[in-house]
């Protein structure tokens, strides 16, 4: 006979407790599943839900969506890297444009008018939406509107005062509800200070050769060596505080280069004074490739090519303002003049396209053509250019209202300084 050990008789027994366990946690697995699946096929969850917890609590977090305004007058790149820096504090940046109304009843006339502006504003890589004629400052109501009708979270602005006629924080109320938060404004750059660097010229000009009938190029000729009457050299028209780094332009960057096949547009110039002719004919380059490289040429190629007097703002600003540019993928700093086969090879250029508005269009008549080489290649192209607008365009209207931007400035100034000594003043911090 042979003997059964102790537990010999007893595993039968255990199979099938285990097999119970299985079926039980097999069936309410199924229960468990029908019931998911009545309530997504009646309506009580959208699939999305179906997913594992972690998917389901991403997809139900909502985006945070902040807000900035401002007049965006001569809009330049230290306005674009305070759309950078709004846009890094949440997941959607609303942007408010000030009204022309609202600019001249607080600060006086704005350069360039509201239409232009949207343009310039919709073309900044980092603005998701725009609202327009936006309030000068931050009311109760224009405020509650915010928060309820565009889901804003906070609203943004620089660390640089923003004041009203009277001396009173225009974002006094934000602070005050805690919805508020600051970024820190660039150095080197103001619309202020760009319309300084010719009416400066202007004033100089003025003195110096009072009873010449001079061009509007002698009026904002800087001048390297000549002297002024009171002793004052006209080049400080042309001073900059811009110290570019090439962790900004890292900033600015798309940070991707062309895929394999794309079709790769160039398009160059000086882009001086950064404005909406600027934009509309980027924008109509962009379309016609996959990618849009565009050359900047060097300051000395701009003075050389369009007077003593010009480029206004220096080459390491101009490539901010259009790296900002939402229809630009890529610049060339300093961009030779010609451009060349080697050129053309290096960068696997498909097309170079040229604008019918621009502060010189008689280069086809010239001995050395800057494009005789797309052109002979078959690969030149001419677009209309959507708006009449060059970089002298800016530059007259400043100098048809100089004594308005003066006294715009000087009202700026004793703004601030009201503000600055008012002891109601709440930081934001």
């Amino acid at each position: 006979m042979i003997c059964k050990g102790p537990t010999m008789g007893v595993e039968p027994e255990e199979k099938r407790l285990a097999a119970k366990i299985l079926a039980s946690c097999l069936i309410g697995g199924v229960l468990v599943g029908v019931s998911l699946y009545g309530l997504y096929s009646g309506g009580v969850l959208p699939p999305q839900n179906l997913l594992p917890l972690e998917g389901w609590k991403r997809r139900r977090k909502k985006p945070i969506r902040v807000y900035m305004d401002g007049c965006f007058d001569m809009m330049h790149y230290g306005h674009c890297n305070a759309l950078r820096q709004a846009r890094a504090l949440g997941d959607q940046l609303v942007v408010g444009v000030v009204s022309d109304a609202e600019i001249i009843a607080n600060k006086g006339p704005p350069v360039t008018p509201l239409n232009e502006r949207l343009t310039m504003v919709n073309a900044v890589k980092w603005v998701d939406e725009v609202i327009t004629e936006a309030p000068y400052a931050i009311t109760e109501e224009f405020m509650k509107k915010l928060f309820d009708e565009y889901k804003i979270d906070y609203i943004i602005h620089g660390d640089d005062p923003c004041v009203l006629p009277d001396g009173t924080d225009a974002y006094a109320v934000a602070k005050k509800a805690g919805r508020y938060k600051q970024i820190k404004r660039t150095e080197g750059v103001s619309s202020t200070d760009i319309v300084g660097r010719m009416l400066l010229c202007v004033r100089e000009r003025s003195v110096s050769d009072s009873h010449n009938h001079s061009s509007l190029q002698r009026q904002f000729s800087h001048g390297h060596s000549h002297k002024v009457e009171d002793g004052a050299s006209a080049s400080a028209t042309r001073i900059s505080h811009f110290l570019p780094t090439s962790r900004r332009i890292v900033q600015f960057s798309n940070g991707r280069g062309p895929g394999p096949n794309a079709r790769i547009i160039y398009m160059d110039g000086a882009f001086d004074l950064f404005h909406a002719g600027h934009v509309e004919i980027l924008r109509l380059a962009r379309k016609l490739g996959d990618f849009l490289l565009v050359g900047i040429h060097t300051d000395q190629t701009v003075s050389a090519t369009r007077g003593a007097h010009r480029p206004i703002m220096n080459l390491h600003e101009r490539s901010l303002s259009v790296l900002a540019c939402r229809y630009v993928d890529e610049v060339i700093i300093g961009a030779p003049w010609e451009i060349s086969k080697d050129m053309i090879t290096t960068f696997n250029i498909s097309l170079v396209v040229h604008g019918t508005v621009a502060e010189n269009n008689d280069f086809q008549k010239e001995n050395s053509n800057p494009y005789a080489v797309p052109i002979s290649m078959g690969i030149f192209q001419i677009l209309d250019s959507p708006l009449d607008i060059t970089t002298t365009t800016i530059i007259r209207r400043i100098v048809a209202n100089h004594e308005a931007y003066q006294k715009r400035n000087e009202k700026k100034g004793e703004s601030e300084k009201r503000y600055y000594e008012d002891k109601s003043y709440v930081s934001g911090d």
